[in-house]
């Protein structure tokens, strides 16, 4: 070994160095610790003396727990973890800044050791010589390491100025947004405050104005009862009977008036209209009562008869203005179904190009008692009426057994024991109305269609189950958006 003198170490620390460029950087103020490999190679510093995590993976792990925690956390909590994120950046920002002084700092240190051993290498021979060129190498190698960790050490100080940027920019639009729903709430509670007061002040309003009426009832019911009790106390029950009976009869007179007035009504109605259709030459008779017929007759010599005349019945509309044609109801005589019920009927005679008409006094009034009758029936499932087929395709049946008629919720039925004429669910193609045209009964016909290409005249056994048949098929059908009606009747 080479020893080396007293003056040549003060020669070492007063000759100087020659300066350092500026690209040189240092990571701290001592020597890092490394190993040797083969060949003088620098190993990776152990992981052991590490001081910690990497600045990089600790600024990823805080992001993504912010992400995981943005859904469970308020706005204000938002914010104040964001301001704590930029406050830790910023730290980090001055952490690395130092570090950069100190990287300075040892590429100082290492130019200066690497001169210094050049100075040696130049003095020396020998052994000595090659252990200071070793020397050389390793130093240039620690150099190359320092520069790397130093580039390593820029982009993670570049990621962590972006990231503070980012929360920072962060930061305020979560304050922004504090801002802005705390003026929506403050403006709901206003609101909330607003109506509950506007509450409050119209219950109040309204115990006001219901406490008066209260009070006035309960002070008219204290008097009643006080006169109640008077009555009692005197021993005049019969007082109270007594009005309570005359109320009774006044009650009985009052509806006898009005029956009678309605009954005159009436007959100066059809005295007016028989004088009308004397000077017209008809005249059109019977009740005008739903279950009833009417029938026109001639009141003059002078006028054609009627089987040498063309009839049509019609209907007048509620206003007068239109009238509608009854098809089928061309003959003098013609039974009011419930359509007709609340509406005026008319029958025009025409002959030799001159017409006639005739109408009844008012509209058609409903039967007595159908109406309870038909809610009876309601109450069935399926209901049965007796008939008698009077006619089938507009040929007269020479047979006068007894069929079976079925009104159900969604189907009609004609039978004959085990034997079925027809039977069809509600549809647009079915028909059913009173019979039109020369018919024995013709208060208790009623024609039906089940499809095209087949129908019925039916006769009941009375004008109450006729008319009970229709409104109970004409019920069940609208139930089944299915109208049922008569030919080119409008529904």
């Amino acid at each position: 070994m080479t020893k080396i003198s007293p003056e040549f170490e003060d020669n070492i620390a007063t000759d100087g160095v020659l300066s350092v460029s500026a690209d040189v950087s240092f990571i701290s103020n001592g020597f890092p610790k490394y190993k040797l490999g083969p060949d003088n190679q620098i190993l990776d510093e152990p992981k052991g003396g590490s001081d910690g995590p990497n600045l990089k993976e600790v600024v990823e792990e805080e992001t993504t727990q912010l992400s995981e925690q943005h859904k469970r956390l308020s706005v204000r909590d938002l914010a104040s973890k964001f301001d704590k994120n930029l406050a830790a950046a910023a730290k980090l920002s001055e952490e690395a800044k130092i570090r950069e002084v100190a990287s300075l700092e040892g590429h100082v240190l290492l130019k200066k050791l690497r001169d210094a051993l050049e100075y040696l290498r130049g003095l020396l021979a020998g052994r000595n010589k090659e252990d200071v060129e070793e020397a050389i190498s390793m130093v240039e190698a620690l150099a190359v390491k320092l520069t790397q960790k130093e580039g390593e050490l820029i982009q993670d100080k570049f990621e962590v100025k972006k990231l503070a940027s980012y929360l920072k920019q962060t930061s305020e639009d979560a304050k922004k947004l504090v801002n802005q729903e705390k003026s929506f709430a403050c403006a709901e509670i206003e609101s909330a405050r607003g109506i509950v007061k506007r509450i409050g002040e119209a219950l109040e309003e309204r115990n006001r104005t219901t406490e008066d009426p209260k009070r006035q009832d309960v002070e008219e019911l204290v008097e009643v009862v006080q006169e109640a009790r008077r009555i009692k106390l005197m021993h005049q029950p019969s007082k109270v009977m007594d009005m309570e009976h005359e109320l009774r009869a006044l009650r009985t007179q009052i509806r006898e008036k009005c029956l009678v007035s309605v009954k005159l009504q009436k007959e100066l109605a059809m005295s007016k209209r028989e004088a009308e259709n004397k000077s017209r030459g008809y005249a059109m008779l019977g009740s005008e009562t739903l279950g009833s017929y009417l029938h026109i007759q001639t009141c003059s010599e002078n006028v054609p008869q009627l089987p040498s005349c063309s009839i049509q019945w019609y209907r007048v509309s509620p206003d007068g203005s239109w009238n509608e044609a009854i098809s089928g109801a061309n003959k003098s005589i013609y039974a009011p179904e419930p359509f007709d019920v609340g509406r005026t009927l008319g029958a025009d005679i025409i002959s030799n190009g001159q017409k006639k008409t005739v109408t009844t006094a008012g509209p058609i009034d409903p039967a007595a008692g159908l109406q309870s009758h038909i809610d009876t029936l309601l109450r069935k499932s399926n209901t049965e009426f007796h008939v008698v087929i009077s006619q089938m395709n507009g040929r007269d049946h020479p047979s006068r057994s007894v069929h079976i008629f079925h009104v159900g919720k969604i189907r009609m039925k004609l039978c004959r024991g085990w034997i079925t004429k027809s039977r069809e669910i509600y549809s647009s193609s079915m028909q059913l109305c009173g019979a039109r045209g020369d018919l024995a009964n013709v208060a208790k016909g009623v024609f039906w269609q089940p499809r095209k290409g087949l129908s019925f005249v039916l006769t009941f056994e009375t004008e109450r189950d006729r008319n009970a048949a229709l409104l109970l098929a004409r019920k069940y059908a609208l139930d089944c958006n299915v109208m049922l009606a008569g030919p080119d009747d409008r529904v």
